[in-house]
């Protein structure tokens, strides 16, 4: 390992960044120093915008993922190398604004109902129930839920933050019940080969996938889509926007009002609702 990539290592080390971010910001690194095949210390703001260029046009990568290589370029360059600034201003193609296609209620107690397997229909519960990002889904463990008080702790969850959840009254009891079937002893949902390892978020995208065409929803979108659904009814439940903001661990409150988009209508109330009891889940 060079004493530059060590370096960049440890800068995100210092920075409490996740594992998936280190990977993908080494690799943006990486392919520009193939690019050149030269260290990428030694480039000039042009050969950057160049670069740029060359993931356009020849690479054909979306507007997204060039703006994943710019924050990577960016960091290297502005936080490990110390410099002030790129020398030019690069220029990448703007992030399409698209707004996904939202889950109904029944949409959702579909894709819940159709999984047979108890371990993989408790994790898309909880992943709809509480809103949780993939990652903060397959890193739950036992030790993480909070019966009495109803709570649900997801830690270093994006930007390295610990926070609370609330867990719903029908929530609570499908977490009773399965743990009662599963004894699971550390993970929540740990890996079926492994059980010291956590299922992996390839795994819990497939099931997600799996889930929803059996369930015959074509509507496009990831397991992301169950937290994006979670965020949409609980506004049209009538819970605060400031509230929903930290049970979703928005950093900025904007990020939460986009959701604003699919409740028109949205009349802040005390509270969410119980979001499990309105699906109508078979057993």
């Amino acid at each position: 390992m060079t004493p530059l990539r060590q370096k960049m290592i440890d800068a995100m080390h210092v920075r409490g960044m996740s594992p998936l971010t280190h990977r993908s910001y080494l690799s943006a690194v990486m392919d520009l120093a193939k690019y050149y095949h030269r260290s990428p210390d030694q480039m000039s703001g042009e050969e950057l915008q160049a670069f740029f260029l060359y993931l356009v046009k020849e690479r054909h990568l979306s507007s997204s993922t060039c703006h994943l290589y710019l924050n990577a370029l960016r960091f290297f360059y502005l936080r490990v190398l110390d410099r002030d600034s790129f020398g030019v201003s690069l220029q990448v193609p703007k992030r399409e604004q698209r707004i996904p296609e939202l889950l109904m209620r029944s949409e959702v107690g579909r894709i819940i109902s159709v999984t047979n397997n108890i371990k993989h229909r408790m994790m898309l519960a909880i992943c709809y129930g509480c809103g949780l990002r993939v990652s903060e889904l397959v890193n739950l463990q036992v030790r993480h839920i909070d019966g009495e008080r109803r709570l649900l702790r997801v830690e270093q969850g994006k930007g390295a933050k610990d926070r609370a959840v609330i867990i719903s009254p029908t929530l609570l009891q499908l977490l009773r019940e399965y743990w009662r079937l599963m004894r699971p002893p550390s993970w929540l949902f740990p890996s079926s080969y492994d059980m010291t390892s956590s299922l992996s978020i390839a795994t819990a995208q497939k099931t997600f996938h799996k889930a929803k065409q059996l369930a015959g929803i074509q509507k496009v979108g990831g397991i992301h889509s169950l937290r994006h659904a979670y965020a949409t009814h609980q506004l049209e439940d009538g819970m605060p926007i400031h509230q929903l903001q930290r049970l979703l661990g928005h950093q900025n409150i904007q990020s939460t009002l986009r959701y604003a988009h699919w409740v028109p209508g949205y009349q802040e109330g005390k509270a969410g609702g119980d979001l499990l009891a309105k699906l109508e889940l078979s057993s």
